[in-house]
């Protein structure tokens, strides 16, 4: 089966992709496309599907190039292959050839571009990943390396939309008490629960930061189990571990 690679018409013409889990060499419950070397899944097959993403960004493997994702606002440049898997949640560069990439299954994939100053971002950003600043940091760390922010393009890959991402009550007073303007994002649920507008807010950050343009692709990681990883949904399906989707960018 190919690959199948959902693209967004605002960060042409740059190679890029937000990839689905079709094509991929894994099976069982990571059936597809699982690019993620921390899941319990054979490492060999996970580099598989990493070399088949690889050559569809047409770069050595080596160079796409993936972080430990930790959840946090840390940003890195990246100027080559890198002989270890630092923690950061996002990366920049203004090399060609080198392909950025991000692991997701339900938090946000966001792929960002100035073309004109030749400077690419991408970002791993969940609920508390954009809450803590990662969108702003990558977008200052773009400027770093001379992008300009009015330039800049963000597009948000799929990601778990509102109607499948319940929170407690916590995480709302949590925000609500650090922006109220922030209580928009959360609609009622069941009981004291909370549905979380995790893209909405995304692009908030994003828009009053003052990215030139963002969007989100629509599509949601927990309704379509088809063509996406979830966490969420293979934590309520009661599976041991689950894939992890990979989004892409590259000069």
């Amino acid at each position: 089966m190919t690959l199948e690679i959902i693209t967004a018409d605002a960060l042409s013409p740059l190679r890029h992709g937000f990839f689905t889990r079709r094509g991929g060499a894994s099976s069982g419950v990571f059936s597809g496309l699982n690019c993620g070397p921390g899941s319990s899944d054979q490492a060999e097959i996970v580099t598989i599907n990493r070399a088949r993403v690889a050559e569809a960004m047409q770069v050595a493997p080596d160079h796409l190039i993936t972080v430990h994702q930790v959840h946090s606002a840390d940003v890195l440049p990246v100027t080559g292959p890198l002989t270890e898997r630092p923690r950061a949640d996002a990366m920049v560069s203004a090399t060609p050839g080198i392909a950025l990439a991000v692991l997701t299954a339900d938090c946000q994939p966001v792929l960002l571009a100035d073309p004109a100053a030749g400077v690419i971002g991408a970002a791993h950003a969940g609920w508390r990943g954009a809450r803590d600043g990662v969108l702003e940091a990558t977008l200052d760390a773009m400027e770093a390396l001379g992008a300009a922010r009015a330039r800049i393009t963000a597009v948000i890959g799929p990601t778990i939309s509102q109607a499948a991402y319940e929170v407690g009550p916590e995480l709302f007073e949590d925000f609500l008490a650090e922006d109220p303007e922030s209580g928009r994002f959360f609609a009622n649920g069941h009981g004291d629960r909370y549905l979380f507008d995790l893209p909405g807010y995304g692009l908030h950050r994003l828009r009053r930061a003052g990215v030139g343009h963002a969007e989100w692709t629509r599509h949601c990681t927990y309704g379509d189990a088809e063509r996406f990883y979830s966490y969420r949904r293979s934590t309520h399906a009661g599976e041991a571990d689950y894939g992890r989707l990979i989004s892409a960018i590259r000069l």
